[in-house]
């Protein structure tokens, strides 16, 4: 099947045609660095990750690029509110950006520019616009000149004669139009600055991104994503400045991530109704919160809730058991059959399905959903080998039945690498959730132990009710304990 994936320049699905064959460019515009991120970024950043992830599995060639607005009003704000260089601003959440995204399995791109080491190619864009008057100079600021760009809206579907100057438009009473935005501003004083043909200063939001796109993937190039706020005004400006520019349109597929919303409105440090990716992982398992954004189509809005995040975790647990109860079922049994082949892996059904769903515009909730069949399949396939070896009318069943359990897991385990998931090793991930579980309960370990080595005494002096006794008030206290052959090992509910 071929990928197809959404355009938001044509409202439609189309085949994915790269621009050069085998090699697929794609840039996602970055957090402006100014503060924690927030899960709707980590929705950006883990959308964009699996679609970068899925072209590689493809087998392209991928180049791609994500940037840091590193010089803002917001971090200048920011830098003054703390009292302390907008450097230290931008250093201290770049840094945090990477903590976030290492914890949410989030991949490196190809490229990541700050804005601020762009700057000789943005002074020279603007510079091109000016010569070919879709740009003026007023006073030390440079604007770009909206009419001078008759497809003006293209991306958004508005109409120039339908806008007006707000949110994120600036009005200034000296531009010829209200709709004309920033290209250069003029330092004031205090302000960080570089120097550049208009006098001293910095540059606008849009035409970083023009920019940075232009350097790491050339004027023309596969995919441009980022979260729908952005189609307008920030995509549709790019496409005016690298349209005036270069002279053709820059980008073959716009791609957009929906909302995460909490109460129907949009997650956004604006409204003040946000939650942190730390505030979130201080709670759950990172994966957890991977698997609940990818449980929707990226195109889909979202709705946060903590019921959904328990779901996702619950659904987690479930294929880290099955990892762990089947290595512990197969391992024993590998000298007895042979291995499966790597062809034999590639030819399982989940991997034909997981193939369809995310060549149909990256759609992950089916993905999922074939990914979930899988596995209650093979949960029975795993329960069914264990009990053919007692039973001698079913040995003859257990090399298909080891094949197939083999195979199965190998496949989920693939289709989780291209999603970014399954990368704990199952005990780690099992002693980090019971952890965690023992720190909510507020319990002592120590003292766990203390009542087992006291009920495993009463057991040997056969003293049973004192036995029981010391179970029942582990019980209470949330553990649950197992007798195995190497001793007696606990668990909290």
């Amino acid at each position: 099947m071929t990928l197809r994936v959404h355009n938001t320049l044509t409202g439609k699905k189309e085949d994915f045609v790269p621009v050069r064959e085998g090699k697929a460019g794609m840039y996602v515009c970055g957090v402006t660095v100014y503060d924690y991120c927030h899960v709707g970024h980590a929705r950006a950043a883990t959308v964009f990750d699996t679609i970068y992830r899925y072209l590689l599995y493809k087998g392209y060639d991928v180049t791609y690029v994500r940037n840091f607005t590193d010089i803002d009003d917001k971090i200048i704000n920011r830098a003054n509110e703390e009292k302390i260089p907008w450097q230290a601003v931008t250093e201290k959440y770049i840094r945090a950006f990477y903590e976030d995204m290492g914890r949410l399995n989030v991949a490196a791109p190809t490229h990541e520019p700050k804005a601020t080491e762009t700057i000789p190619e943005m002074i020279a864009m603007i510079a091109a616009l000016v010569e070919r008057g879709k740009a003026y100079e007023l006073d030390g600021d440079v604007y770009y000149s909206v009419k001078a760009f008759e497809d003006y809206g293209q991306l958004s579907g508005k109409k120039i004669d339908d806008l007006i100057a707000g949110a994120r438009v600036e009005v200034n009473e000296r531009k010829r139009d209200p709709l004309d935005f920033a290209l250069w501003k003029k330092s004031k004083p205090g302000e960080p600055f570089w120097e550049s043909p208009w006098g001293r200063g910095r540059p606008g939001w849009h035409i970083e991104c023009s920019a940075m796109s232009k350097k790491f993937l050339g004027d023309r190039f596969d995919i441009h994503g980022g979260g729908k706020d952005l189609v307008f005004p920030h995509h549709e400006n790019e496409i005016a400045q690298s349209c005036g520019a270069a002279g053709h349109a820059p980008v073959k597929y716009w791609i957009h991530n929906g909302f995460v919303n909490i109460n129907k409105e949009k997650m956004s440090k604006s409204l003040g109704n946000f939650f942190t990716i730390r505030d979130i992982l201080g709670k759950y398992h990172p994966e957890a919160l991977r698997l609940f954004l990818l449980s929707s189509h990226y195109r889909s809005p979202i709705d946060f809730s903590d019921q959904g995040l328990d779901e996702a975790e619950k659904t987690l647990d479930r294929y880290y058991d099955f990892f762990a109860e089947t290595a512990k079922v197969l391992d024993p049994e590998k000298d007895k059959f042979d291995p499966v082949s790597e062809d034999f892996i590639q030819s399982h059904a989940l991997l034909k399905k997981f193939d369809e769903a995310m060549d149909d515009d990256f759609n992950t909730a089916v993905a999922l959903a074939h990914m979930g069949e899988t596995l209650r399949t093979l949960n029975a396939t795993k329960d069914e080998f264990s009990q053919s070896a007692k039973d001698p009318a079913k040995m003859a069943e257990r090399p298909y039945l080891y094949i197939k359990l083999e195979a199965g897991m190998a496949a989920l385990k693939e289709t989780g690498v291209i999603l970014g998931l399954f990368h704990a090793k199952p005990d780690v991930y099992k002693a980090r959730k019971q952890t965690k579980k023992i720190e909510e309960l507020k319990l002592d370990a120590g003292e766990i132990e203390r009542l087992i080595a006291a009920r495993n005494s009463a057991r040997a002096a056969k003293a049973w009710d004192q036995a029981d006794k010391f179970r029942d008030e582990l019980s209470r206290m949330g553990v649950v304990l197992e007798d195995t052959p190497g001793g007696t090992v606990w668990k909290v509910k």
